[in-house]
């Protein structure tokens, strides 16, 4: 295991006061936030351009001296490529210097000139990377996979995706680790960064994902239970006010999704009527029952309702036509 402390400090020993002191700050390497140009101008009562060319300054004196650590860079190297040569910034600097060495790695990677940083974008977050092809087959796969979701609307967990590519887990995994549109969520499932499966949105989304969970038809208090720290009665109200979710039975919720009809018993009498034609009474109860946890007697004063329906020789229902 490297010293990194006393690593960087030797590299920066024979640096001017100031280039030390910006160097220090600029990287953080007493520890801390590392500063920026500007706070350390302020400072010093310069420029933020004179920072930097005095940071620019100060590295290309150090960049000579790292040929005595290069076996620390070969060991860089090896990491980033066990994840195809490309490493999201916040990862990479976790691996190779743990809690109390970030800083320093990201010092000494800024001095080899085999490490390239790409800084936080629009469709990116910051990352490292050994390899200019690796970028190109980063967003090939992640253009193919966006494409993918755009398709199915479904989340997908890791070995799903696997088999859509030619890649090593490892590298897939960092390709996906490094895109803001395509987003993992707590169980491990990716996808667009705006669905309310990744990315849950207030209390109505988190609902949303319960149901989905659960994978039945759950009373609004059980929902509020499976939500952390949410009131039964916010909860009770997004589920009156979004049109996902539909009431099956006394303070019952499913998501329509699932082929529940957000209308009331008699609707769903006739629509089973419409769909299938005449029905016995015993089929018709089955069928409404499917869509609604009511008793069946309520089915049946509905169903009796001779305004809505009728009953034909062979005893079975039909729509009354207006």
């Amino acid at each position: 295991m490297f010293n990194y402390q006393k690593i960087c400090l030797e590299l920066i020993s024979d640096l001017s006061q100031r280039q030390n002191e910006v160097i220090l700050r600029r990287f953080g390497l007493r520890g801390g936030e590392r500063a920026t140009l500007e706070s350390i101008g302020r400072d010093f009562g310069i420029t933020r351009e004179r920072v930097r060319q005095i940071e620019e300054d100060g590295l290309d004196r150090i960049k000579p001296k790292t040929k005595k650590y290069q076996k620390i860079f070969q060991q860089f190297k090896q990491n980033l490529k066990r994840f195809g040569d490309l490493r999201k910034e916040n990862l990479l600097l976790a691996e190779l210097g743990g809690k109390n060495w970030q800083n320093q790695i990201y010092f000494l990677l800024n001095l080899d000139k085999n490490f390239k940083r790409n800084g936080e974008a629009d469709e990116f977050y910051s990352f490292w990377l050994t390899n200019p092809n690796s970028l190109g087959k980063a967003k090939e796969t992640l253009n193919s996979l966006y494409q993918k979701f755009g398709e199915t609307q479904k989340p997908l967990n890791l070995k799903e995706i696997l088999p859509l590519f030619d890649l090593k887990s490892s590298v897939l995994e960092s390709f996906l680790d490094i895109s803001k549109k395509i987003q993992k969520n707590k169980e491990g499932l990716y996808g667009l960064k705006d669905w309310p499966e990744i990315n849950p949105k207030g209390v109505k989304d988190k609902a949303y994902l319960v149901l989905q969970k659960e994978k039945k038809p759950l009373h609004f208090t059980r929902v509020a239970k499976l939500i952390e720290g949410s009131l039964v009665q916010t909860v009770h109200n997004e589920l009156i006010r979004d049109s996902r979710f539909v009431l099956v039975g006394r303070g019952i919720y499913a998501l329509q999704e699932w082929g529940y009809y957000p209308v009331q018993v008699k609707d769903i009498i006739s629509k089973v009527l419409k769909e299938n034609g005449p029905l016995t009474k015993d089929k018709i109860l089955e069928k409404v029952l499917e869509q609604r946890i009511v008793k069946e007697n309520t089915v049946l004063l509905n169903l009796s309702n001779r305004k809505y329906f009728l009953r034909d020789p062979q005893g079975k229902y039909l729509v009354k036509e207006a």
